[in-house]
């Protein structure tokens, strides 16, 4: 299959994908459209595909990472693009070359695509100004993880059918999370009802601006939620404590059997990752038939997949249309 055969089911029209907010809810399920069938056509996955086949993705990872990483070059190499793994830690960086001027060197090896991670929000938004390259925001600081985002949105979607009507909560580090952004982004434009609930100081108070409820009790909104996704307590991003101890934490906004008993029977738990076992949600329940989360790392192939092939019939279509 080519890429002009690739079956894209309604509308996309970005060059880019920097974040979840600027998209409409016909764009977002053009994604999810498309990984259905990326799913159908490669067995989940797992087989090569020559959808990419002469484009080049470059990652640039400027922090650490495990899953978006290994996600975003494995989904390139099975559409059968070529891939370029860089690292900070071992670049120019270090000799004081600039942000820009590495993407730049970068690009002209011949990079169709960038992969972008960055401690700094707006980074990948930077690199779209000085790139012809189409870049993937791969989380920036505390601003949006949007591939993150809708994996998670994706996986609820193949769990219950659909988004509309159902009732989200995010649990956990709010305030410092680009995940649970992209998700409030996407989920609030498909039609969900969404909660955040953590501690008070983890919870900025201008995010109900977003469309969201807040609420500062897990056990109080449990017996009403349809899907409950437990973000990870970001300490690298903390400067101070924001609540007396992880084991109060853990008391209080923790899923354990004993919160999954109470839930609803069909209850769907995901996590971003990396998981804190014994912290945002216990072994049970991380392990138990209510988890989601290595379905959420599966689906995150597929989605990155449809993301890069989007961006990159949109840049096969915007070069034809210069010539």
């Amino acid at each position: 299959m080519q890429l002009s055969e690739l079956p894209v089911c309604g509308p996309w029209g970005e060059k880019h994908l920097l974040g979840l907010e600027r998209l409409t809810a016909s764009q977002l399920n053009t994604v999810f459209d498309l990984a259905d069938q990326l799913k159908d056509l490669t067995c989940d996955g797992t087989e090569r595909l020559s959808l990419l086949k002469g484009i080049v993705v470059a990652n640039l990872f400027f922090e650490n990472s495990t899953r978006t990483r290994t996600s975003f070059s494995l989904a390139a190499r099975r559409l059968g693009a070529d891939t370029v793994d860089f690292s900070a830690s071992t670049s120019s960086l270090s000799k004081g070359e600039t942000f820009i001027d590495t993407a730049l060197t970068i690009e002209a090896m011949g990079v169709d695509m960038v992969v972008c991670r960055h401690r700094t929000p707006g980074a990948p938004h930077l690199l779209s100004r000085h790139l012809k390259a189409g870049v993937l925001n791969a989380g920036d600081g505390t601003h949006e993880h949007p591939t993150q985002g809708l994996l998670d949105i994706y996986t609820i979607r193949r769990h219950r059918g659909r988004i509309a009507g159902l009732t989200v909560a995010l649990v956990g580090d709010i305030r410092h999370s680009r995940v649970a952004r992209s998700n409030i982004h996407g989920l609030v434009k498909l039609g969900a009802r969404v909660i955040v609930c953590g501690p008070s100081t983890l919870v900025p108070q201008e995010i109900r601006q977003l469309g969201v409820e807040v609420a500062w009790s897990l056990d109080d909104i449990l017996p009403e939620v349809d899907c409950v996704n437990l973000l990870r307590v970001q300490f690298e991003r903390q400067r101070g404590a924001f609540f007396p101890s992880i084991t109060e934490y853990a008391n209080l906004f923790g899923m354990n059997g004993d919160r999954i008993r109470r839930a609803r029977k069909d209850l769907l738990v995901l996590a971003p990752g990396p998981i804190n076992r014994g912290v945002e949600l216990t072994p049970e329940v991380a392990d138990g038939p209510h988890s989601v989360i290595l379905d959420q790392v599966s689906n995150g192939l597929l989605i990155r997949m449809a993301c890069l092939s989007l961006l990159a019939k949109e840049r096969r279509a915007g070069q034809r249309g210069v010539a």
